[in-house]
């Protein structure tokens, strides 16, 4: 019931089809609490929601101990005596550091509630040793820890598109898209000849990151990456 047509009753109500239309009224608000509560707007705590062991898969975030880690890799086991369980190694997001932790079969986790949203990397601010990043719906600057980062920030470029992992309002994860070009900056001269059944050779990218490529591939050369495993893929043209 709309809070402005209470103000309206008056007007179009009156004896005893009013005592009816306030008994409908009770009996509605009666009724929400057992409705399914809707999600949290934007910018307030989610509700928490459950899932079990065997929705476990890598990347799924968990809230455990009211901080929320990421699953890294786990493991079903059913001993030929005992219970089943699962073995799991899970990243705190918070520090970085990594535990193993031990689960009964099926047993209740709490999911952690976090955001999504992206954003483009704009510059890195020597001030506060922070990257810097542009919510790209809300236009607003987005500022990164260089520990949040780590490694990963040797992959950055200029506008790179990039997801960021908000929890309790704060960025705790950055998700780069998994392919990338970049290119060579520095490489020792390739060798003729040398063939992708060949050796590999240290290179350093546009962005920083130093992967090993195939000795064919020369300086200035464009080619993939995968930034995930920080793995050279193939030349870009490929």
């Amino acid at each position: 019931v709309e809070c402005a047509a209470v103000s309206q009753v008056p007007r179009m109500f009156s004896g005893r089809s009013l005592l009816l239309l306030a008994a409908t009224i009770g009996s509605v608000h009666a009724f929400l609490p057992s409705l399914p509560r809707r999600a949290a707007s934007r910018g307030s705590r989610l509700i928490p929601s459950m899932a079990s062991t065997s929705d476990f898969k890598n990347g799924l975030t968990l809230e455990v101990d009211g901080t929320p880690v990421k699953i890294v890799e786990f493991m079903h086991v059913k001993p030929g005596k005992g219970a089943a369980f699962v073995r799991s190694k899970l990243k705190n997001l918070m520090n970085g550091s990594v535990v193993e932790k031990t689960w009964r079969a099926g047993e209740k986790v709490e999911l952690a509630q976090v955001e999504k949203f992206d954003m483009q990397f704009t510059y890195f601010d020597d001030s506060s040793s922070s990257y810097m990043f542009m919510d790209v719906a809300s236009f607003e600057e987005v500022a990164c820890d260089a520990d949040v980062l780590g490694s990963k920030a040797s992959f950055l470029k200029d506008g790179m598109e990039v997801a960021g992992i908000k929890w309790n309002e704060k960025i705790i994860d950055v998700e780069l898209p998994q392919t990338m070009v970049y290119e060579v900056v520095e490489t020792d001269p390739g060798v003729k000849g040398n063939t992708v059944q060949g050796g590999t050779k240290p290179a350093t990218l546009d962005g920083g990151a130093v992967v090993a490529v195939p000795l064919f591939v020369e300086q200035g050369e464009m080619i993939k990456v995968d930034t995930k495993e920080g793995k050279y893929l193939s030349r870009a043209a490929e």
